[in-house]
């Protein structure tokens, strides 16, 4: 095991991040902005109120791109797992 090949896994491991964690940080981010500006409105200043509508998105975008999700990972870790192999060996 070499040093490209650490840095290809840890590359490749950062990337797969992101990839499943950017429709929750969308959906989350977009249910805090549209509530702050309704709170900025409104004036109505309760820290708490973004709780829920936050809470009810991210089980949304879970629901709806959730086998999405749970594919990627599964293709991730069969890479990985085919991969050692040849990493032991080098």
């Amino acid at each position: 095991m070499n040093e490209t090949s650490i840095m290809d896994i840890a590359h490749q491991t950062i990337i797969m991040g992101i990839k499943l964690t950017a429709p929750i940080l969308a959906v989350t981010m977009g249910i805090g902005l549209a509530i702050s500006l309704v709170q900025a409105a409104t004036q109505v200043q309760e820290v708490t109120l973004t709780f829920v509508p936050k809470l009810v998105g991210v089980a949304l975008v879970i629901v709806v791109s959730g086998n999405w999700m749970l594919n990627e990972m599964i293709t991730f870790t069969h890479r990985l797992f085919d991969m050692l192999p040849s990493l032991i060996s080098t």
